[in-house]
């Protein structure tokens, strides 16, 4: 299989890949020794994914692929902050990316956690576990204010309005997108299913 060269190829490549996740045939590329050794003096993949830390969310697992092909940011209910935008940043301009994935996931407890703050107050003992949940707060209020209550419907939402910041935030990822020369997808993963759903897309048709 040639290696995807464009947003559109980069997409097809990880749903198919999900396709094989989901019936239980992965085909586990890319995943020998001798490709190992090759990898250690240069990476090249062909998308960057930003998701949530979730251990239910193995990236390479879940897209069925292998050493060198995703470069993966991920933080407790992706979170846009400075150094990912800068990990985003460095994929598309030094690693020359064509696609980043968002990719959220139903039943996410940082969402759940910030929507049942709305209740009752938070407590932790984490003195920045609060942070996480201050910056996904607008999306939540915004949704309860539109009569939207269940979970991972306000997933969904929030995986756009991480999209949108990220594109108002990177002046060079917004450039890249409007110059067609990158795309980005957003999607919710199922955990019971191990299905990904795309839900928003920018610089491609899904």
């Amino acid at each position: 299989m040639a290696r995807p060269s464009n947003a559109t190829e980069a997409w097809s490549a990880l749903a198919a890949g999900n396709n094989n996740f989901v019936s239980g045939t992965p085909a586990h590329p890319r995943q020998d020794a001798e490709l190992r050794r090759d990898l250690a003096s240069e990476q090249k993949p062909f998308a960057a994914l930003f998701g949530c830390s979730d251990s239910r969310l193995a990236a390479e697992m879940i897209f069925d692929v292998g050493l060198g092909d995703l470069f993966v940011v991920r933080n407790a209910g992706q979170i846009i902050a400075e150094t990912i935008v800068g990990s985003l940043e460095f994929s598309v301009e030094v690693l020359n990316v064509p696609l980043i994935l968002v990719l959220g996931h139903d039943s996410c407890g940082a969402v759940k956690a910030t929507l049942d703050s709305t209740k009752t107050p938070l407590a932790t003992e984490g003195s920045f576990i609060p942070q996480l949940v201050r910056r996904i707060l607008p999306t939540v209020e915004t949704a309860l204010a539109e009569g939207v209550t269940d979970l991972d419907q306000i997933t969904s939402r929030h995986v756009n309005d991480t999209i949108s910041e990220l594109m108002e935030r990177s002046d060079l990822i917004r450039s890249r997108v409007e110059s067609g020369r990158l795309g980005v997808v957003g999607a919710q993963y199922r955990l019971e299913e191990g299905l990904v759903e795309p839900i928003a897309a920018l610089g491609l048709s899904i």
